[in-house]
Protein backbone atom coordinates (compact mmCIF):
# COMPACT_ATOMS: atom_id res chain seq x y z
CA UNK A 1 0.00 0.00 0.00
CA UNK A 2 2.97 2.30 -0.45
CA UNK A 3 2.07 5.87 -1.63
CA UNK A 4 -1.86 5.08 0.39
CA UNK A 5 -2.36 8.30 2.93
CA UNK A 6 -5.28 7.45 5.22
CA UNK A 7 -5.75 10.67 6.24
CA UNK A 8 -6.66 11.87 2.36
CA UNK A 9 -10.35 9.64 2.79
CA UNK A 10 -11.84 12.72 3.97
CA UNK A 11 -15.50 13.67 3.39
CA UNK A 12 -15.23 17.33 1.99
CA UNK A 13 -19.40 17.88 2.48
CA UNK A 14 -19.43 16.62 6.13
CA UNK A 15 -17.04 17.29 9.03
CA UNK A 16 -16.23 13.37 9.73
CA UNK A 17 -13.42 11.81 9.16
CA UNK A 18 -13.51 8.45 7.64
CA UNK A 19 -11.84 5.68 9.76
CA UNK A 20 -9.42 2.85 7.95
CA UNK A 21 -7.86 0.06 9.38
CA UNK A 22 -5.34 -1.11 6.88
CA UNK A 23 -3.94 -4.97 7.11
CA UNK A 24 -0.72 -5.97 5.91
CA UNK A 25 1.68 -8.77 6.93
CA UNK A 26 4.64 -6.59 4.55
CA UNK A 27 6.41 -4.05 6.84
CA UNK A 28 7.05 -2.13 3.78
CA UNK A 29 3.16 -1.49 3.26
CA UNK A 30 2.66 -2.02 6.77
CA UNK A 31 0.02 0.97 8.20
CA UNK A 32 -1.97 -0.23 10.90
CA UNK A 33 -2.06 -3.78 11.93
CA UNK A 34 0.07 -6.88 10.88
CA UNK A 35 -1.92 -9.68 10.51
CA UNK A 36 -5.92 -10.44 10.51
CA UNK A 37 -6.03 -11.76 14.24
CA UNK A 38 -4.50 -8.48 15.59
CA UNK A 39 -6.46 -6.56 12.92
CA UNK A 40 -10.05 -8.97 14.71
CA UNK A 41 -8.33 -7.55 18.14
CA UNK A 42 -8.72 -4.02 16.76
CA UNK A 43 -11.91 -4.52 16.23
CA UNK A 44 -12.88 -6.02 19.13
CA UNK A 45 -13.26 -9.63 17.46
CA UNK A 46 -10.41 -11.06 18.68
CA UNK A 47 -9.91 -13.53 21.90
CA UNK A 48 -12.13 -12.11 24.39
CA UNK A 49 -8.86 -12.90 26.61
CA UNK A 50 -6.49 -10.47 24.74
CA UNK A 51 -9.72 -8.05 24.03
CA UNK A 52 -10.48 -7.34 27.60
CA UNK A 53 -7.45 -6.51 28.40
CA UNK A 54 -7.57 -3.28 25.49
CA UNK A 55 -9.29 -0.15 26.77
CA UNK A 56 -12.58 0.63 25.24
CA UNK A 57 -10.20 3.25 23.47
CA UNK A 58 -7.79 0.46 21.42
CA UNK A 59 -11.18 -0.47 20.07
CA UNK A 60 -11.71 0.61 16.93
CA UNK A 61 -14.73 2.13 15.07
CA UNK A 62 -13.75 1.94 11.28
CA UNK A 63 -15.72 2.99 8.21
CA UNK A 64 -13.37 1.10 5.95
CA UNK A 65 -11.16 -2.18 6.42
CA UNK A 66 -8.10 -2.48 3.85
CA UNK A 67 -6.49 -5.94 3.65
CA UNK A 68 -3.88 -7.25 1.84
CA UNK A 69 -5.17 -11.18 1.00
CA UNK A 70 -1.81 -13.33 2.03
CA UNK A 71 -0.60 -12.91 5.17
CA UNK A 72 0.45 -15.82 7.82
CA UNK A 73 -2.19 -16.63 10.74
CA UNK A 74 -5.15 -15.87 8.95
CA UNK A 75 -5.79 -14.42 4.88
CA UNK A 76 -7.35 -11.06 4.39
CA UNK A 77 -9.85 -13.27 2.71
CA UNK A 78 -10.59 -15.48 6.42
CA UNK A 79 -10.50 -11.48 8.11
CA UNK A 80 -13.01 -10.99 5.69
CA UNK A 81 -15.49 -13.72 6.28
CA UNK A 82 -15.57 -13.15 9.76
CA UNK A 83 -16.53 -9.61 9.28
CA UNK A 84 -19.38 -9.97 7.08
CA UNK A 85 -20.31 -13.19 8.35
CA UNK A 86 -20.09 -13.40 12.38
CA UNK A 87 -19.93 -9.63 13.33
CA UNK A 88 -23.49 -7.35 13.36
CA UNK A 89 -22.00 -4.42 13.99
CA UNK A 90 -19.28 -4.63 11.46
CA UNK A 91 -20.70 -6.27 8.57
CA UNK A 92 -21.60 -3.03 6.59
CA UNK A 93 -18.39 -1.79 6.69
CA UNK A 94 -16.38 -2.13 3.45
CA UNK A 95 -14.00 -4.33 3.35
CA UNK A 96 -11.38 -4.26 0.37
CA UNK A 97 -8.55 -6.79 -0.42
CA UNK A 98 -5.52 -6.42 -2.00
CA UNK A 99 -2.84 -8.49 -3.63
CA UNK A 100 0.21 -9.03 -5.69
CA UNK A 101 -1.84 -11.92 -7.37
CA UNK A 102 -4.22 -11.80 -9.95
CA UNK A 103 -5.86 -14.98 -9.52
CA UNK A 104 -9.90 -14.53 -10.94
CA UNK A 105 -11.03 -17.43 -8.78
CA UNK A 106 -9.28 -15.80 -6.18
CA UNK A 107 -11.16 -13.07 -7.00
CA UNK A 108 -14.48 -13.99 -7.55
CA UNK A 109 -14.28 -15.76 -4.23
CA UNK A 110 -13.61 -12.77 -2.39
CA UNK A 111 -16.23 -10.63 -3.90
CA UNK A 112 -18.89 -13.56 -3.85
CA UNK A 113 -18.22 -13.20 -0.15
CA UNK A 114 -18.58 -9.80 0.19
CA UNK A 115 -15.81 -7.34 -0.46
CA UNK A 116 -16.48 -4.14 -1.91
CA UNK A 117 -13.75 -4.12 -4.24
CA UNK A 118 -10.34 -6.71 -5.02
CA UNK A 119 -7.14 -4.59 -5.87
CA UNK A 120 -3.83 -5.35 -7.04
CA UNK A 121 -0.51 -4.07 -5.61
CA UNK A 122 1.08 -2.00 -6.17
CA UNK A 123 -1.23 0.65 -5.84
CA UNK A 124 -1.29 3.29 -8.25
CA UNK A 125 -2.30 6.72 -7.69
CA UNK A 126 -5.18 6.06 -9.82
CA UNK A 127 -6.26 2.91 -7.89
CA UNK A 128 -6.31 5.38 -4.78
CA UNK A 129 -8.25 7.79 -6.28
CA UNK A 130 -10.89 5.03 -7.71
CA UNK A 131 -11.07 3.74 -4.13
CA UNK A 132 -11.37 7.25 -2.80
CA UNK A 133 -14.36 7.90 -5.30
CA UNK A 134 -15.93 4.48 -4.43
CA UNK A 135 -15.72 4.87 -0.41
CA UNK A 136 -17.50 8.43 -0.44
CA UNK A 137 -20.46 7.30 -2.97
CA UNK A 138 -20.98 4.39 -0.52
CA UNK A 139 -21.40 6.55 2.67
CA UNK A 140 -23.45 8.99 0.38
Amino acid sequence: MTGFSVTSLHKASMDEELHVLAVDDNLIDLTTAENGLRALEYLGLGDPQQTESLTTNSVMKVNLIITDYCMPGMTGFELLKIVKQESSNLKEVPVVILSSENIPTRINKCLASGAQMFMQKPLKLSDVEKLKGHVLNCRS
